[in-house]
């Protein structure tokens, strides 16, 4: 066992990359190189699942702007991966947001920020889970040939108890390590990608064909994000755009499972976004050319179909055979990805344990598979009774959380890119480069992402925004985003009863003792 011996170390002045306080947590370390760590980046996002929970969605939101729509939501993600590289090359761990906001704010505001990560990442999990079960499903109907074993998707109780056994299996390879599956992952996220690419291939080679009425001439406008009808309509498509991307972050907070630990991660991320972008708008462009963005017919806004568009476009751009490989692909991003999406929330909850901010119980790392396992079992547990309970109250409840977790994305991100130009503000002067990747980057990029906060819990309140339910004359997606909020600030107070250290500042500050691992 590593024994732990405390001294004081007073941080240069100005030193950004001085970690005070940080606590070596027992991972697996040098298991993950860059590579692995760009494939758990791309995999946590599930780009295949991301298009068809969301294209539908944001074409009825803006219409042909979607692709602009898609850039817009792209930077102000690149401009805070820059704040999550630099914060970590000073402080490489696995709590990322919440150490790296507690260092900078101070633990109220960086317990909230962990809350925001953990939450946003259930809501994430329950939607994937939701996805692999319908596609699950979908796909053993096309194999069987046998219209009634697709249709039992619709089936709540298997559809539920399906969800249920996913979870299960998910969470039980998160337990025993990142490493356990590391091919089958680089597979998955291969046969996401090139699937993709026969998608776009095929759309672009069919639009305009007389047997697919709703086709649409490409246009450069469709790159504008100023034709967006209204800024209502932009910030709720921003919002969904903002989604997609959510996960990149997950190479972060591998960070202390990583060979190079203080720059791999940050590389990964980098590299992450690029091949999401590129995705993303290839994959806009080529739908929108062959269907169209309107509410007829095949057209992406079909209410009928906008909440799983892959499941409609399979067969008429692909045909019969290829068409199966888009299921496939959904099915294997969505499992994928719900294996890897244990990785931000069990982290997290790892080392807000070991930093007090949460019972003690949730430190321990498995001796075996060196995992954070009661993290990864609880959150597998908060996950299954959080899509049980929200399926069985909202019919609509895949649209109204994904709008919900863009509120939730946008919260932890912003605090977490303010946190950078904070965290360095006495090294902002000292060079062109600081100025512009720890203080202009990440305000900007965190001032665009609150200001999406903000607009977004405007909107929201309106039973309208998102699938239309309401609660009491209130927007379920309101109550859904605000309500989980509230939730985190009571567990906070309970929590600050039972470990007022770390509330007051005595565990994890800029300037407590350093703890220095010795063998």
């Amino acid at each position: 066992m590593t024994q732990l011996d405390v001294r004081l170390e007073a941080p240069e002045p100005g030193d950004g990359a001085s970690a005070e306080g940080m606590r070596a947590k027992g991972l697996n370390g040098n298991s993950v190189g860059l590579m692995g760590s760009a494939v758990i980046g791309v995999s946590t996002v599930a780009p295949v699942y991301c298009l068809t929970s969301t294209l539908g969605s944001t074409a009825g939101e803006v219409g042909l702007q979607m692709p602009a729509v898609f850039l817009a939501g792209f930077l102000p993600m690149l401009l805070v991966a820059f704040a999550y590289r630099e914060l970590n090359k000073a402080m490489p761990d696995c709590g990322t947001s919440f150490t790296w906001t507690v260092q900078a704010f101070g633990p109220r505001v960086g317990w909230m920020c962990g809350w925001g990560l953990v939450i946003a990442t259930i809501i994430v999990l329950s939607n994937l889970a939701g996805v692999a079960t319908s596609y699950f499903w979908l796909l053993a109907g096309e194999i069987t040939g046998s219209a009634a074993v697709a249709d039992l998707d619709g089936n709540k109780f298997v559809h539920i108890v399906t969800c249920l056994a996913l979870i299960a299996i998910a969470t039980v390879i998160s337990y025993r390590g990142m490493t356990a599956t590391k091919g089958l992952q680089y597979a998955l996220v291969a046969l996401q990608l090139v699937v993709l690419a026969v998608f776009v291939a095929m759309a672009f080679s069919k639009a305009g064909s007389a047997d697919l009425p709703t086709s649409a001439d490409f246009s450069w406008s469709w790159l504008n994000p100023f034709a967006v009808q209204s800024f209502a309509a932009f910030t709720a498509g921003l919002s969904l755009s903002i989604f997609m991307y959510w996960g990149w972050d997950a190479c972060l907070t591998a960070n202390e499972e990583t060979s190079g630990s203080s720059r791999t991660p940050g590389r990964a991320a980098l590299v992450a976004m690029i091949v999401l972008v590129g995705s993303y708008l290839a994959t806009g462009v080529a739908a929108q050319m062959v269907v169209g963005s309107g509410d007829q017919g095949l057209g992406l806004a079909n209410p009928d179909t906008s909440d799983n568009v892959f499941a409609a476009l399979a067969g008429p751009v692909m045909g019969p055979g290829l068409g199966v490989l888009l299921f496939v692909a959904v099915l294997a991003s969505a499992a994928a990805s719900l294996q890897t999406t244990f990785i931000p929330v069990a982290r997290t909850v790892l080392a807000m344990s070991t930093y007090e901010a949460l019972p003690a119980s949730y430190a321990r790392v498995h001796p075996r598979f060196r995992t954070p396992g009661r993290a990864t079992v609880t959150a597998g547990i908060a996950t299954g009774v959080f899509y049980t309970v929200m399926t069985l109250v909202s019919e609509h409840v895949l649209v109204d959380t994904i709008y919900a977790l863009g509120l939730m994305i946008c919260f932890y991100y912003a605090l977490t890119a303010f946190a950078c130009a904070w965290y360095f503000r006495a090294d902002l002067l000292r060079s062109g480069r600081d100025l512009m990747f720890k203080g202009l980057f990440p305000v900007v990029g965190g001032g665009l992402l609150a200001a999406v906060f903000v607009k977004t819990l405007a909107d929201m309140w309106d039973p309208a925004y998102g699938s239309g339910s309401s609660v009491l004359g209130v927007g379920s997606v309101f109550v859904i985003g605000v309500g989980l909020l509230a939730l985190g600030v009571v567990i906070m107070c309970v929590m600050r009863r039972r470990s007022p250290a770390f509330f007051r500042g005595e565990v994890l500050t800029r300037s407590t003792p350093a703890l220095i691992a010795e063998d």
